[in-house]
């Protein structure tokens, strides 16, 4: 994995596939799931960027980079 995008396309609960092995979430399809997945994604970026800003050396521990992280928190939610 080169970027937080690839990292965060691995972990992520698509809404178009089915979902492998279990999951703590049900599946969500249709306009919910569409909305529950962009929730998910700013959650995730406002996670990363409170990471960034008070505990930087964490986004070394996971093998990023600062400039990684700058363009994945540039992104609008709906982006992946």
């Amino acid at each position: 994995m080169n970027t937080i995008s690839d990292f965060y396309s691995a972990v992520r609960l698509d809404v178009r596939e089915p979902p492998t092995g279990e999951s703590l979430l049900p599946r969500r399809p249709g306009l919910f799931g569409l909305f529950a997945a962009w929730r998910e994604r700013a959650f995730f970026r406002e996670d990363l960027a409170l990471k960034a800003r008070d505990m930087p050396y964490l986004i070394g521990d996971m093998g990023l980079t600062m400039d990684a992280v700058r363009e994945e928190l540039a992104k609008p939610f709906w982006r992946r």
